[in-house]
């Protein structure tokens, strides 16, 4: 009888507590370095996410392992809504890349939701005799053996769709990894390297002052930026299906409740529709999420189809990391 009254106390508490939640700060963990896009985009939405929630959002930024220690400390944290992970497309690229992944991304995490999604242009030194993608396709068919890409590092953006690119022309090029993109975008202004594919956020400025060339963009639709409105898709311009982009999505431990997933989920819905939110991300060259993926099942699916994509081309072209 004791037995299930101190059950019956135990469970009337926790109820308690989550119909309370939150009723202490939240800490969401970015698992890279302060300064770059992702704690960019972190910072902007604990500060929407603060409003919600009516709670103090601490961001801690936990580098380290291409984003996999932060995820691991993430998916062994209390589920009870308090510690929560913002990841980008690393969440789906890592079970290919590393061997002995300290986590389960589809079993140890409960979705929360998707964020934005971030274009991707293919961009060359300003030398290159070709001026569009069609003159670009005849180059590299014509120079197989000699072509150097650039990447910012096993498992950056610019290094998955280097991948894929080369999937998708059947050609393979020398690819020079760099210890980020600033050194990487820095060799091939100095024409060192011959091709990038990379974030709007690193080429936008660069493909407007003519100091590369751009033959196109990497998502299914043109962009509506200023600089980039004109310039095709990839797929339009012959590379059908070609669709890449860097996506950021929210995860929580698995069993944190149902009834605090709902509250951060509301949240998270609430906080993409605020103008400034948008506004912040717009001036990223990223489009806020809209769609089904708002909702963690259809985020899941997606990370799901994301895993299916990735894992084929990386382990195609044998890049892992220990």
């Amino acid at each position: 009888m004791k037995l299930l009254i101190s059950t019956a106390l135990l469970l009337a508490a926790a109820t308690a507590a989550q119909a309370q939640y939150p009723d202490k700060p939240i800490t969401v963990v970015v698992p890279f370095a302060a300064g770059g896009p992702t704690d960019k985009v972190a910072r902007d939405l604990g500060e929407v996410l603060r409003k919600q929630l009516n709670q103090s959002v601490i961001i801690e930024n936990v580098g380290g392992a291409g984003g996999t220690l932060g995820a691991a400390k993430v998916a062994k944290a209390t589920p009870d809504g308090y510690t929560v992970l913002l990841h980008h497309i690393g969440m789906a690229t890592s079970p290919a890349l590393y061997r002995k992944l300290p986590y389960d991304t589809l079993t140890d995490f409960e979705y929360l939701g998707m964020i934005n999604e971030v274009p991707m242009t293919l961009i060359g030194r300003s030398t290159l005799p070709a001026n569009n993608f069609a003159e670009l396709r005849k180059w590299i068919d014509a120079n197989k053996g000699k072509i150097n890409l650039a990447n910012a590092g096993l498992g950056a953006a610019s290094h998955l769709c280097g991948l894929l690119f080369q999937q998708a022309v059947a050609v393979d090029m020398t690819t020079v990894p760099y210890k980020g993109t600033a050194p990487a975008m820095t060799d091939l202004l100095g024409g060192q390297v011959d091709l990038m594919c990379d974030q709007t956020t690193n080429t936008s400025q660069q493909i407007e002052s003519g100091k590369v060339k751009a033959f196109g963009v990497t998502t299914g639709k043109r962009l509506n930026t200023p600089a980039l409105a004109k310039l095709p898709t990839l797929d339009e311009s012959g590379l059908k299906g070609f669709n890449v982009a860097i996506w950021h999505g929210m995860y929580a431990p698995k069993g944190t409740p149902k009834t605090v997933i709902d509250k951060l989920n509301t949240a998270l819905r609430a906080a993409l529709k605020d103008p400034e939110f948008i506004k912040r991300e717009e001036a990223l060259g990223a489009v806020v999420i809209t769609d089904a993926r708002l909702s963690g099942a259809e985020h899941k699916r997606f990370v799901e189809a994301e895993i299916n994509k990735w894992g084929p081309a990386i382990k195609a072209a044998g890049q892992y990391a220990d």
